[in-house]
């Protein structure tokens, strides 16, 4: 069970509490934008206001197993993570933070006040020009995405040769070998 701080607590018993995002993109460069209006001075990183952060998938909570993927969207106008995309970027790290506003809307940036929601590797990364906005999409795979995966092994004296020369667990797959088991107690 995730628990917060008393702060962030009191702020979520509020049903109008505020929020906004963090976004770090460890690309070939690293990136830290943020949702808020202002700049905020996070981790002893200044997040950047202005970055173009367009949309971000809010967290999803499932108690079935599955491969829903996170997404955020960032506008891209001086095509800078467009050219990130083209030097490559997939597996390359993703991380989205999310904090909240106090009452006098100052966002709490305290230990344990900004809360990990996503922390994963990109996917697919897109870029859609649409003449008035260009705009950058970051898929990020999910936590499960492995799930998908195929390992090929082979199973033979060979193949168990191309992993490792000293293991010979796979010397006789092959070849007809009786042994004899003993079942049950004696």
């Amino acid at each position: 069970m995730r628990t917060f701080t008393t702060a962030v607590q009191n702020i979520i018993n509020n049903d109008q509490f505020k929020y906004f995002f963090l976004i770090k993109l460890s690309l070939n460069n690293t990136y830290y934008f943020t949702s808020h209006w202002n700049d905020i001075t996070y981790d002893s990183q200044t997040w950047i206001s202005d970055g173009g952060m367009f949309e971000v998938d809010s967290p999803k909570f499932s108690s079935i197993l599955d491969r829903e993927a996170y997404r955020v969207v960032i506008t891209d106008l001086v095509d800078q993570i467009g050219d990130e995309f083209r030097t490559g970027v997939v597996g390359k790290p993703i991380q989205v933070f999310v904090g909240f506003l106090d009452a006098n809307n100052d966002p709490l940036l305290g230990t344990g006040d900004i809360i990990n929601i996503y922390s994963g590797f990109v996917d697919t990364p897109t870029v859609e020009n649409t003449w008035e906005t260009k705009l950058a999409s970051i898929e990020g795979t999910s936590p499960m995405s492995d799930l998908d995966s195929i390992n090929l092994f082979m199973v033979s004296k060979d193949g168990m040769d191309q992993r490792s020369s000293t293991d010979t667990s796979f010397d006789k797959v092959f070849e007809d070998s009786e042994i004899n088991i003993k079942w049950g107690k004696k």
